[in-house]
């Protein structure tokens, strides 16, 4: 009987190598196809984008590459450039000093705040990232105490005094707080109290006799970014917690604790910042016994505080709200107390959630210690207004000096944003 004959004409045994990819499918060209010219509209946007980039850089760039940086005035800087499109960035040679430092802090002491601004971002980085080894933490808690000394100058003794109020406040709570948190907050708070108290005579004896003292700065003589800085790092930092404790109270059972919360808040919430400048600067002096002196910068300080304060309040009781009730049943059900559970679980999930808002919060806090040049403290804005605008040898020039005042906090103010976006990633847990 005949074999049948098989239909197959034949069977590969080996297998191809795979073929590359299509050249529009790869590449620079994939996305250059999808991102900038996926369709009639697409292509549209993309070329009109690209000629309005072309039209601002075609202006900008020959306006900064033909710049002056060597004349010691606006009328030598206008005959070296002759009708000739070019910025006069001398006057950013000339007066770098002034906006950096102000016009009165004393010229052969500004290394005391370039370290302090070198020290501060080594003593934010334990605090901001987890891979740093925590013993760091010591040196980031030492720093407020460090940068005030390098800055102010004096005596060390200050700050000294300053830092063993808290190890104080510290050593009394957490001996009385297995009693009661509340117990263990006041009797840390006045144990502080008494050792500032007691450690004012001392830091005028030490003033007297020179202690290991730098020449001392006036809060008066304090400018330039500077005091940008100042204002915005001070008071970011004390905002959050103090923003925290309001947004606690404001969800308080007691009613007394809630509603001074509640009436702080929006009070302050319904207020122009410029309008608690003002009172910082005047109306809080009638409120003080004849002949107090009460320093500027603080009462700065407190103000921009307290504002911050509200708003991140208002956040984080988003992100407390945001929280499932499960979890304040959780934080119950395994017997955590109110402090615990709040310190435990419940502040650590809020906290997450109101990231952006936090963000938000402090990058406009930053751009809004400007306002200060209103009461006559002269912040970078105020120098460039009032200073360096006003001398004869450099009126007229606006567009320089604004420009690298734009620089300095748009280099600051992105690199929050960037931070805050690396940190959000990297406690997306329920994402992964």
């Amino acid at each position: 009987m005949a074999a049948k004959k098989s239909n197959v004409a034949f069977v590969r045994e080996t297998q191809l190598p795979e073929l590359p990819p299509p050249s529009i499918e790869t590449g620079l060209i994939k996305w250059m196809r999808v991102n900038l010219f996926g369709g009639i509209s697409g292509t549209f946007l993309t070329l009109v984008s690209l000629f309005a980039i072309y039209y601002i850089l075609s202006g900008v760039l020959p306006w900064i590459f033909n710049g002056i940086w060597d004349t010691s005035n606006v009328r030598e800087c206008k005959k070296a450039l002759e009708g000739a499109s070019g910025g006069c960035f001398s006057v950013l040679r000339e007066r770098w000093y002034q906006l950096l430092f102000g016009i009165t802090y004393p010229p052969d002491q500004y290394w005391r705040p370039s370290i302090a601004f070198v020290l501060l971002f080594l003593a934010l980085m334990p605090v901001l990232f987890a891979q740093i080894p925590r013993v760091l933490l010591i040196f980031s808690g030492l720093y407020p105490f460090i940068a005030f000394w390098l800055i102010w100058g004096g005596t060390i003794v200050a700050p000294l005094v300053a830092l063993a109020g808290f190890f104080v406040a510290y050593f009394v709570y957490q001996n009385l707080v297995n009693q009661s948190f509340a117990v263990g907050a006041v009797a840390g708070l006045f144990a502080a109290i008494m050792t500032w108290w007691v450690g004012s005579f001392v830091i005028r004896f030490a003033t007297e006799m020179n202690v290991i003292a730098l020449e001392a700065v006036a809060s008066r003589d304090m400018g330039g970014f500077m005091l940008n800085m100042i204002l915005g790092v001070i008071c970011v930092f004390l905002s959050l917690p103090l923003g925290i404790l309001l947004a606690l109270g404001r969800q308080s059972s007691m009613p007394i604790i809630k509603w001074i919360c509640v009436i702080f808040i929006e009070f302050i919430r319904g207020v122009p910042l410029i309008t608690l400048l003002f009172v910082a600067n005047v109306v809080l002096a009638y409120f003080l016994p004849p002949g107090t002196t009460f320093d500027l910068i603080l009462r700065v300080i407190i103000m921009i505080t307290f504002f911050a304060a509200a708003y991140i309040a208002e956040v984080i009781r988003g992100g407390l709200a945001a929280l499932p009730r499960g979890q304040y049943e959780a934080a119950d059900s395994v017997g955590l107390d109110y402090a615990q559970s709040m310190r435990l679980i419940i502040l650590p999930q809020a906290l997450k959630i109101s990231i952006p808002g936090i963000v938000n919060v402090a990058v406009g806090l930053f751009k809004d210690t400007t306002l200060v040049s209103v009461i006559a403290m002269f912040d970078i804005v105020g120098m460039i207004r009032g200073p360096i605008l006003a001398s004869t040898d450099w009126s007229g020039v606006y567009w320089e000096l604004w420009l690298f005042a734009a620089l300095l906090f748009f280099v600051i103010c992105y690199g929050i944003s960037q931070y805050s976006q690396w940190l959000e990633r990297q406690l997306a847990t329920d994402r992964r």
